[in-house]
């Protein structure tokens, strides 16, 4: 070997002594950096003309083991969907108030039965009857504000989908220019270590947002594709589009996310027909839409549902009384009915006009059995006119009942007869709501009772707008209702079980006239929503909404109240009983009857039917409905630790094996140090040798 090869091998030595001593430097300086791979010189024999010559350092390349990186981009997708799932619960639960709280909604319920016992011992007494009217408008109150805020946390959700999708969409063009990146850099034979690690970075950031699979590519590129397959990066970068009507508003359907090629400058182009509308794509975006279409509306949904049966069990008992004296008229709420329809009432009713001392000056009892069963509303309300004589009338303006005395010193009251009146387990008072003490706009509170063969009464160009979810938020399908199968409510029935909705399950009347939806085994945990409706019952302003009842809403506690005449006046809470028997010129009603407050402690107690298959007392059905909520918190909080749990053991196997260990690196240098003094000793040895030999000539 001649000296100039010699002192090429050693130069070629002490270059790669100074290249690991900065690979190291490197590593040292980033010992404590999240996620950082240490980097290593690959360092191989240099070969000219089949004879050694020197060493040939190559790129520095990042120590990591892609596997062990894949499974956080796995891991970190479940604790992204569990925490937020959990912050939003845990504001859920705040809103309820603390267990045993005075101000919690199972405290309001409570405190309406107190006070109805209150009214057993002392009837008469006027502040006791206020307080009654005031624990019911309480309640209401709470459930109204409940409701409120439970619509501002979907309209919170709602923002922090769009922030999320704005935030997948930055990170998805970083990692695409990155990738370009790595991918010239290798074909070019450099390092890419700087830009790897900021894609690795820029990934794992990612996967928080939602579940991905990360695939790598031949030529350093990594492909991206979400948790329900549709791809989000590979050659051509996606951006994903959400329009939304308004930011942070709820709103009872929202457009699904589609994904859409992206030009380079980011701006969202032609779409690829992939699309992210359930909480399978996981990670916090996932979270967030499970908290929007699944979570959040059911609880809404079941405040309806408890305001329902709340609205009902006050109603019944109210309208089976009178006041002390009877007012003058008696205005009934919407139903939907016009005079031409069935009756659908049996049993009897009876109907009174007595003087201000409660003495009875007409009465009329009604047999409905025997006006027939082709009898019509118009029919009842003849018979009624007919019987008062003319001492009171009955009539019917856009769906609302109103009985009114002939004379202003007079009353009118109504009672149930013998059997009692019945139509959809409800009284003719209480069906028309003459003395209700709740009421909402446009919502019946009492199921309709209607017949598959009576007709819905649908206008020209009138729709419903109706959507299935799967338990994931999935939308299963969507129909547009609008009676164009026939005129009836069996026609709807049958038009819905042929609309692919039809698919996931069976659509039904039942015994009540509510129409329910039952789930097939393939669907379970379907939800059904009703995304708009422009039908008003033959223009009466009640809609089909109102009447099948097939969700919560449908019952309209956002308007619902005591009524406002008795929540300014509570003694005209109807706590008295019409005395039907009574003849004329006999009392038919007096004051300090308790009857009226002992039969609302008797109802407040009872096992009532809240619609969809679900009856429990008012107590226990909100006792599940909060419970329900204080344990899906509970839930997701050791959900949200096991992830963190499993998240930091994949980081802590990738790190161990990636990160950086300062010993060994302070070994490695010693090492290298050792090589720079060994290269630079052969390099003084050859210096030297140049200089005998200098030395020889001259």
């Amino acid at each position: 070997m001649s000296l100039n090869e010699i002192l090429g091998s050693a130069v070629s030595g002490l270059s790669a002594a100074q290249a690991g001593i900065r690979s190291v430097s490197n590593n040292i300086a980033n010992v404590g950096t999240p996620g950082y791979a240490r980097e290593r010189i690959s360092l191989t024999t240099g070969v000219t003309q089949g004879r050694v010559s020197g060493v040939v350092i190559g790129e520095p390349k990042r120590i990591a083991d892609r596997f062990l990186e894949q499974t956080v981009y796995l891991r970190s997708g479940d604790i992204g969907k569990f925490e937020v799932t959990s912050s939003y619960l845990d504001r859920l639960q705040s809103l309820l108030g603390e267990p045993g709280s005075e101000a919690g909604l199972p405290a309001r319920l409570d405190a309406i039965t107190a006070s109805a016992i209150a009214m057993t011992s002392a009837q008469s007494s006027p502040q006791n009857a206020s307080g009654f009217v005031t624990d019911v408008q309480d309640a209401i109150v709470s459930l109204r504000q409940l409701d409120d805020d439970v619509r501002n946390l979907l309209g919170d959700v709602e923002s922090e989908v769009s922030y999320s999708v704005e935030g997948i969409n930055t990170l998805l063009e970083r990692i695409h220019g990155l990738n370009a990146t790595v991918a010239q850099l290798q074909g070019q034979g450099r390092s890419a270590v700087g830009a790897e690690g900021q894609r690795m970075s820029a990934i794992e950031e990612l996967s928080t947002m939602m579940k991905i699979s990360v695939r790598l590519q031949p030529d350093g590129r990594y492909n991206i594709d979400a948790a329900n397959g549709a791809v989000l990066l590979d050659r051509r970068m996606r951006q994903l589009s959400y329009v939304v009507a308004g930011d942070g508003v709820a709103q009872p359907a929202y457009p699904v996310i589609d994904i859409r090629f992206a030009n380079e400058a980011g701006e969202p182009a032609s779409a690829t027909g992939e699309k992210i509308d359930s909480a399978v794509v996981g990670g916090k975006l996932g979270g967030l839409l499970d908290l929007r279409d699944r979570t959040l509306p059911n609880f809404s949904d079941q405040l309806g549902t408890l305001f329902g049966g709340l609205a009902e069990t006050l109603n019944a008992v109210s309208n089976a009384g009178t006041t002390f004296p009877p007012p003058t008229r008696l205005d009934g709420k919407p139903t939907g009915l016009v005079g031409g329809d069935r009756l659908g009432f049996t049993g009897e009713a009876v109907f009174a006009v007595t003087d201000r001392k409660g003495a009875m000056i007409a009465s009329t009892r009604i047999d409905f059995d025997a006006l027939g069963g082709t009898a019509t509303l118009d029919d009842a309300l003849a018979a009624i006119n007919t019987g008062l004589a003319g001492a009171a009338t009955a009539s019917l303006q856009d769906g609302r009942l109103t009985l009114v005395a002939a004379s202003n010193t007079n009353g009118v009251a109504v009672a149930q007869g013998m059997p009692p009146s019945d139509r959809a387990g409800n009284g003719f008072a209480h069906y028309f709501g003459l003395n209700d003490i709740v009421r909402s706009d446009g919502a019946t509170l009492v199921p309709s009772g209607f017949l598959a063969s009576d007709p819905h009464g649908f206008g020209a160009g009138e729709t419903t707008q109706l959507e299935l979810r799967d338990a994931t938020g999935r939308t299963l399908g969507k129909t547009t209702l609008s009676g164009a199968l026939g005129s009836t409510f069996g026609d709807l029935v049958t038009e819905l079980n042929q609309s692919p909705l039809g698919a996931f399950g069976s659509f039904a009347l039942d015994d009540r006239g509510r129409i329910a939806f039952a789930a097939s085994p393939a669907a379970t945990g379907a939800v059904l929503s009703i995304a708009a409706d422009s039908t008003s019952r033959n223009g009466t302003g009640v809609s089909f909404t109102a009447l099948a009842k097939l969700t919560g809403s449908a019952n309209g506690l956002g308007s619902a109240g005591v009524r406002d005449a008795m929540l300014a006046d509570p003694t005209k809470l109807p706590l008295g009983r019409l005395r039907i028997d009574a003849a004329i010129g006999e009392s038919a009603i007096g004051s300090g009857d308790t009857r009226g407050a002992n039969a609302f402690v008797s109802a407040l107690g009872a096992v009532i039917d809240f619609g969809t298959g679900a009856s429990a007392s008012l107590e226990r059905f909100s006792s599940l409905l909060m419970g329900r909520t204080g344990t899906q918190a509970a839930q997701m909080k050791d959900l949200m630790a096991d992830a963190a749990a499993r998240r930091d053991d994949a980081v802590n196997r990738r790190d161990s094996f990636a990160g950086v260990n300062l010993d060994e690196e302070l070994s490695q240098m010693v090492v290298l140090q050792n090589s720079y003094s060994a290269a630079a000793r052969v390099i003084t040895t050859a210096t030297k040798m140049y200089d005998t030999l200098l030395d020889m000539i001259r």
